[in-house]
């Protein structure tokens, strides 16, 4: 799945714990009731917001996420997380394929006479 839009935030990244670390990015999509999106890299994904900044226009490349957790008074909860792991600009598009040649162009016919027989044989 793919969100597209502008960066409205890029977070500092956050040292979880020794071994987990993530950082956030929150898109804002581009439509009529603009959603703001909080996006999350983690591990080495975090390295791919460092060329990006605040108000560029970007594609990111995500994974829905979602788990449950029992609370000590046994009451089941989900959470949902969105994890990004690639990032574009927006604007970069994919390089096309070569146009086919051109068809040639002939010159109007200007010596047509009407009163010629037609000798076509249909």
């Amino acid at each position: 799945m793919e969100v597209i839009g502008r960066v409205k935030v890029i977070n500092p990244e956050q040292q979880v714990s020794a071994a987990f670390k993530k950082r956030e990015l929150v898109v804002t999509t581009e439509e009529q009731y603009p959603q703001h999106i909080l996006v999350e890299f983690t591990q080495d994904k975090c390295d791919l917001l460092n060329n990006y900044g605040v108000g560029e226009s970007v594609k990111v490349s995500i994974n829905l996420r979602g788990r449950e957790w029992v609370n000590p008074q046994g009451e089941t909860r989900y959470f949902n997380s969105i994890q990004g792991w690639r990032i574009e600009k927006a604007g970069a598009e994919a390089p096309s394929a070569p146009s086919a040649p051109a068809a040639p162009v002939f010159p109007a016919a200007t010596n047509l006479n009407e009163e010629e027989a037609d000798d076509l044989p249909f």
